[in-house]
């Protein structure tokens, strides 16, 4: 139901993409891993199966159970962000040594709430051309995606499911609080979604960025060594 990619061969870490992605954008960052690491593909993204409902819980649910038994580190890009956290709380049977998250949104106005509300509630957008369902994929996703598209009758469309935006603001303090494993926070110093002041504001050792956007990760894959860094030490301690 989850499709995850493999590579390397060591301690562990797992990929998570944001919301629209797949986890193909992780390429150049896990290339720079000195170990085994897997690329998810949330559900109702790429070539993984939806789900009836989203929720911050359900996808780490899913997640969890794609990534089978052994310590891990858990690395997630603002949405993937959220549901690495979910899984460091150990309440999905995943042995999560330490998180990582890049760019999560943590501050919601009413109004992006139920912007994201609407997306939720609309029909796919069917396009006639697979080039055409690639552009508005990667508008989604914010980032160049090249395996964002799946055909169906009358056309290509995007792989995300529109339902996925209306998984909610996440209580990113609780998850903090409950959070059973070393925890870093990292954003662009660019990053108009997670500013530098916001990050900082919810720990104060976050790593700020520099020279990168919302996705770092795909805009320079070097920038989030640190991160990496990190997440790799504190695995193998």
């Amino acid at each position: 139901m989850v499709h995850v990619a493999r590579g390397g061969d060591g301690p562990a870490l797992v990929l998570l993409h944001g919301l629209g992605a797949t986890g193909s954008v992780w390429r150049g960052a896990a290339e720079t891993w000195p170990g085994a690491w897997l690329a998810v593909d949330l559900p109702g993204h790429g070539r993984s199966a939806p789900l009836t409902k989203y929720s911050f819980g359900s996808l780490a649910a899913s997640v969890a159970a794609a990534i089978g038994s052994g310590p891990v580190a858990v690395l997630g890009h603002s949405l993937g962000g959220v549901v690495a956290l979910t899984l460091a709380s150990s309440w999905f049977g995943v042995d999560v040594r330490a998180v990582g998250a890049i760019g999560i949104k943590l501050r919601w106005t009413a109004e992006e709430l139920a912007r994201a509300a609407s997306l939720a509630a609309k029909p796919a957008r069917v396009f006639p051309t697979r080039e055409e369902a690639s552009a508005w994929a990667s508008k989604l996703a914010g980032v160049p995606l090249d395996d964002g598209v799946v055909e169906v009758d009358g056309g290509w469309r995007a792989a995300l499911d529109p339902a996925a935006f209306g998984v909610g603001e996440p209580d990113v303090a609780g998850l903090l609080a409950v959070a059973k494993a070393p925890v870093v926070l990292a954003a662009g110093e660019a990053d108009p979604m997670c500013p530098p002041e916001h990050l900082l504001a919810a720990r104060a050792d976050g790593i700020v960025l520099p020279g990168v956007g919302h996705n770092a990760h795909v805009e320079a894959p070097p920038s989030i060594k640190p991160v990496l860094d990190r997440l790799h030490g504190a695995l193998v301690a």
